[in-house]
């Protein structure tokens, strides 16, 4: 895509932008011995939390225990894949099972760290309209949120991670790189990629929500074996995609449409954002994507349906 600028501090807000962003969903990642732990893996459902034991004979023993309410901001119980080559975090993609026509549509929620500022000026990193949506024509979604997105706007995180409809996954808390390079994007190492992980999650429980799933996305799609070694301990499935929307930057729906319809199959992964100020067509994509797709035959389902099976 061709951007005409007129001023080289226009030029450095858009690069900087697009660093955040386009990053998203512009590339994958270049793993080397972590392809072996890419899709292909059989997915295992997480173990489920054991029932409490009662005393036999005891008073109230007979009463069924009831399970303890979902903690906010804590990865639910859904399926995970099982950990790739010397543990490293295994790698999702597309769904192994590709005869049943689902697909899931993926919704990169971001803010870096120091974006702070700029929203405080009014740019807009959020989307309520795409979520409305999504709601509105009933596409269960997964969303890939940043820590920093969650704490500016806390009741949107919550009102998305309370739908049933959605799924909040997590994008890391401050969009910085795992691997270098990234399109530019600042490098965490080791041990403060793990810790920005936690962060995130606390970030996602103290907005309030609950939908929360065990799945991480690496900034800019950007990983390696360091990159699945640094989160291992973290035990999410890191989940890539099959499908980019090229809604990053992009001024023309039809054409954003177009490139979902043309590329998704049975089990793919779709790659968009919910960010208005830098990608502010994927809403009116939406509306061309779902009721065509639905004309195909396809079902929409979350991430996790796709891992579970």
């Amino acid at each position: 895509m061709t951007i005409s600028l007129r001023s080289t501090a226009a030029v450095a807000a858009v690069a900087a932008l697009g660093a955040a962003l386009a990053a998203c969903g512009g590339g994958a990642g270049t793993p080397d011995a972590g392809s072996r732990a890419r899709m292909g893996a059989s997915a295992s459902p997480s173990p489920p939390a054991a029932a409490p034991s009662g005393s036999a004979g005891a008073p109230g023993a007979s009463a069924a225990p009831q399970p303890a309410p979902p903690q906010a901001g804590a990865p639910g119980k859904a399926p995970t894949m099982a950990p790739g080559p010397n543990g490293l975090t295994p790698v999702f993609e597309r769904a192994k099972q590709r005869t049943d026509k689902t697909v899931a549509l993926t919704f990169d929620a971001d803010m870096t760290s120091d974006q702070g500022p700029r929203a405080a000026d009014g740019e807009h990193f959020d989307n309520p309209q795409l979520i409305s949506t999504l709601r509105t024509l009933k596409v269960p979604s997964t969303v890939f949120m940043t820590g920093r997105w969650a704490e500016q706007y806390p009741d949107q995180a919550k009102s998305i991670g309370t739908d049933p409809n959605f799924e909040i996954a997590n994008h890391s808390y401050s969009h910085h790189a795992f691997k270098s390079p990234c399109y530019g994007l600042p490098t965490l190492d080791e041990a403060a990629a793990r810790a920005d992980v936690d962060r995130a999650f606390e970030a996602f429980r103290k907005a309030g929500a609950v939908n929360t799933v065990p799945y991480f996305r690496f900034p800019g799609g950007c990983y390696d074996d360091q990159a699945l070694r640094a989160i291992s301990t973290a035990k999410v499935t890191a989940v890539q995609w099959d499908v980019v929307s090229g809604d990053a930057f992009a001024k023309d729906p039809d054409a954003v449409a177009e490139q979902v319809l043309s590329g998704v199959k049975p089990g793919s992964v779709v790659v968009m954002h919910c960010t208005r100020s830098a990608a502010p067509v994927t809403e009116e994509a939406i509306r061309k994507i779902v009721p065509e797709l639905r004309k195909r035959g396809y079902r929409f389902v979350k991430v996790s349906e796709l891992i579970g099976n």
